[in-house]
């Protein structure tokens, strides 16, 4: 009875893995959930984001002009610093909210390795993104072991697409 009503309930097996994403569908509602309450301040939690990985990795501030030679206090209020944020936030939740459509997710993720790679940033860049995300997650969020593992499979399956496009400009 509960292999059935789970079946039912996830809209199938709850743990097949999709074949383009590799998630499964209990991945999909861990990333999800635990991204709501992200979400509900994308303004204050991405400047947080952003704030870390330019600490943790401060050659990153060049890729930023509006940041480049300003201090910390001065980004806040910066427009062009708010509306970079606000696109990376809203980028994020869409990835998020269309983890069911993965060849959708997939083809964003290329887009975003095409325009990345035009201002000459490289995978190095993407993983200590990853690498801030992981550690805020964990002490913001308290995520348990399978929850940073679905964010795990999740980032896994955006880089693959990102790099694809990101080096395939580095091959020319």
């Amino acid at each position: 009875m509960g292999g059935w009503l789970s079946y039912i309930w996830w809209g199938g097996d709850p743990d097949t893995p999709n074949p383009v994403s590799g998630l499964t569908r209990r991945d999909i509602h861990a990333v999800r959930t635990s991204w709501a309450p992200v979400y509900k301040d994308p303004l204050g939690n991405g400047t947080e984001l952003l704030r870390r990985l330019f600490t943790a990795y401060p050659e990153t501030r060049e890729f930023f002009k509006m940041v480049r030679k300003h201090p910390e206090s001065e980004w806040v209020g910066n427009p062009q610093f708010t509306a970079h944020v606000m696109n990376l936030m809203t980028s994020l939740d869409l990835a998020v909210r269309s983890l069911h459509q993965p060849e959708v997710v997939a083809a964003m993720m290329n887009k975003l390795g095409e325009s990345h790679a035009r201002r000459k940033i490289k995978e190095e860049h993407f993983n200590g993104l990853k690498d801030v995300i992981v550690k805020m997650f964990i002490e913001v969020l308290h995520l348990d072991d399978a929850t940073l593992g679905a964010w795990g499979k999740t980032v896994d399956f955006w880089y693959k697409h990102i790099f694809q496009t990101l080096n395939a400009d580095v091959a020319r």
